[in-house]
C-alpha cells in the first residue's frame, strides 16, 4: 500500500516478546497473533504518552479500522519492535500508524494503519476525541 504520510519516523518503540504458542508450523509468527502485537504497541503508546496506566475498563478509544501489510514473515527467533504513531484527528478519531521491525536489521515485517473512535464508556455512544489527546499525541509526534 501507498501511504501519505511519513512511514519512517516513529518515536514510540516497544520491544515484544515472542512465544512459542506465536508460532505455526513453519516457526512463523501467525498473523493473528500480530495484531495483538500491534494493541500492545497501542496500549503502551497511550500509558507513555499520557504518562498513566490505562485502566482497560475504561478506555476510551476503541478500534474500528484496521489495514494490515504482511511484507516478510517474522520467525521465532526474531527479535521484534512495534513501532506506533499518531497521524491525525477527526472530530470523534484518531488515524494511528504502526509496523513491526526487526531489531537488528531494522527491517520491516508488517505494517497497520488504524482508525480509533472517541467512546463515552457509559453510554457506549461515540464523542469528541478529548482535548488532552489531541494535545498529547500531537506535541508527541510533532503533528502541525
Amino acid at each position: 500500500m501507498n501511504y501519505d504520510f511519513d512511514t519512517t519516523t516513529f518515536n514510540h518503540n516497544v520491544e515484544i516478546q515472542i512465544r512459542f504458542a506465536d508460532l505455526d508450523a513453519l516457526n512463523h509468527v501467525n498473523n493473528g497473533f500480530q495484531c495483538h502485537y500491534f494493541d500492545v504497541g497501542r496500549v503502551n503508546y497511550f500509558q507513555d504518552t499520557l504518562k498513566r496506566k490505562i485502566n482497560l475498563a475504561e478506555i476510551d478509544l476503541v478500534l474500528v479500522h484496521t489495514e494490515f501489510d504482511f511484507l516478510s514473515p517474522i520467525e521465532g527467533n526474531d527479535e521484534i519492535i512495534v513501532q506506533s504513531k499518531t497521524l491525525s484527528f477527526g472530530k470523534k478519531s484518531v488515524k494511528m500508524f504502526q509496523r513491526i521491525i526487526d531489531k537488528n536489521s531494522g527491517k520491516v515485517k508488517t505494517t497497520c494503519y488504524s482508525v480509533l473512535s472517541a467512546m463515552d464508556t457509559v453510554t457506549k455512544q461515540s464523542k469528541e476525541v478529548p482535548e488532552e489527546y489531541k494535545k498529547v499525541f500531537s506535541e508527541f509526534d510533532k503533528l502541525n
